[in-house]
């Protein structure tokens, strides 16, 4: 794939605030803030949208990736992403959302284009902004609450000792599935990943 249909926007979805920076929900953040540093960016203020942006491209004259962290909460991610994807004329189609997903257990990346949105307040922020559900979604699981905790509470809190042990690997894993979607496709990336 070429750069001739333009940048690809790669949006990690989470809570801004320090205080949600180790969530579950967050993961998002914590997979763009990788993506960045492997393409030698650093974040900032954009200035037309709420939300800190970087860019680069993925090796030597790869593709152009545009990496976003919304500033808005979670629930208003839609408005941030659907103006920089005006701003830099990004298509659905090659606008990636990164987010925690609960219907995955832990220890899993999953990718897909389109469908429902699970509950998720960003991705249906989101779709509600963009005016589709047809973009790309990197599905990192975080598995369900234990026992009766209420699943909001759950997302909002950290990930346990035992899960941060394997934190790093599977964020490095989620920033892989990006670039791979990015160099590959949606189908091609799903039959590399999905049975691993």
């Amino acid at each position: 794939m070429t750069d001739e249909a333009g940048p690809w926007l790669v949006v990690g979805l989470g809570n801004p605030g320090r205080e949600y920076a180790g969530n579950r929900h967050n993961v998002g953040f914590m997979v763009a803030d990788l993506l960045a540093a492997r393409v030698g960016g650093r974040f900032g203020r954009h200035k037309r949208a709420v939300a800190e942006v970087t860019e680069g491209r993925l090796g030597f004259g790869g593709p152009k990736l545009v990496l976003a962290k919304p500033l808005t909460y979670m629930n208003l991610s839609g408005g941030p992403v659907a103006g920089l994807a005006q701003f830099h004329k990004v298509p659905p189609g090659r606008v990636i959302a990164v987010h925690d997903e609960l219907d995955i257990e832990y220890g899993q990346v999953r990718v897909k284009c389109g469908g429902g949105e699970g509950g998720h307040n960003g991705l249906r922020s989101m779709s509600k902004s963009l005016g589709t559900k047809d973009y790309v979604r990197v599905r990192f699981g975080i598995g369900r609450p234990p026992g009766r905790q209420d699943p909001a509470d759950y997302v909002l809190s950290d990930f346990s000792a035992a899960e941060r042990k394997e934190l790093e690997f599977l964020v490095d894993r989620a920033a892989d599935v990006v670039e791979s979607v990015v160099t590959r496709g949606v189908e091609p990336t799903q039959n590399l990943y999905h049975g691993a």
